[in-house]
């Protein structure tokens, strides 16, 4: 049994099982859920929490839920993504720039799988539905979806670049209020239902755990490639010295 060297550490690959295993529970209930929209695309718990949220209407609210959700909108849903991963990509932090590009690409989950399901807009005739573009159907909500796969993953990344803790818990806690107040602001504005919000959290939440599990997990690898010990690099030498003294 070969003894463990000072200096050498073994990612910690079991940390991940749970991320993981909780990366595919959040994506079946997703499933589950979609699967239950498609049956049902009308529901009264849907109705009543719209109903309920709109209640509470005020200028300042709706202008504060407006600003939440303009970001989700195109072109900027375009523009300022493509902004960070090029940035990356241009500072030389490939890894990061690709694993921001992927997160992006959780809205492709979200355009498939409204190809599937078809769900309508909010129409009733109780909603106030506010004035915007909007390009597809219900479920699962793009905004919300975005919000929790891109920029929580991007949060994430710029809170590990940052050595000051203050600022690192700063930029974990906006992102988690702006992540946490999407989902009513699509809800607020009438263009979601609570279901498709629900839906969006699963699926986003999911991609990125998963992503920032693998993150952790390529970052230890490279660590511990990093780390090797003096003792085993003259070990490594030694045959060709040898091989040289006898020829």
């Amino acid at each position: 049994m070969m003894p463990r060297t000072a200096g050498c550490r073994r990612p910690a690959t079991p940390l991940l099982v749970v991320p993981l295993l909780y990366s595919l529970v959040a994506f079946l209930f997703y499933l589950v859920l979609a699967r239950r929209v498609r049956q049902q695309p009308e529901s009264a718990l849907d109705l009543a929490v719209t109903l309920r949220v709109q209640r509470l209407d005020h200028p300042l609210l709706g202008k504060l839920m407006s600003w939440v959700s303009w970001p989700g909108f195109r072109p900027q849903s375009l523009i300022l993504p493509g902004l960070v991963v090029g940035s990356l990509w241009v500072t030389r932090r490939r890894l990061e720039s690709l694993l921001l590009l992927v997160a992006w690409m959780a809205s492709m989950g979200s355009f498939l799988t409204k190809l599937v399901i078809r769900r309508p807009r909010p129409r009733h005739p109780l909603i106030r539905v506010t004035l915007a573009k909007l390009r597809d159907t219900s479920y699962p909500s793009g905004h919300t979806l975005h919000y929790t796969a891109f920029w929580g993953m991007a949060a994430y990344l710029a809170a590990r670049a940052t050595p000051w803790r203050p600022l690192r818990r700063l930029i974990a806690g906006a992102a988690a209020v702006l992540i946490a107040l999407v989902g009513p602001s699509r809800i607020y504005l009438g263009h979601h239902w609570l279901t498709d919000v629900l839906g969006s959290y699963l699926l986003g939440s999911s991609w990125l755990v998963g992503l920032i599990s693998l993150h952790r997990w390529l970052r230890g690898r490279q660590s511990s490639a990093e780390q090797v010990p003096p003792a085993t690099k003259s070990e490594r030498a030694r045959p060709a010295v040898l091989v040289g003294r006898f020829w």
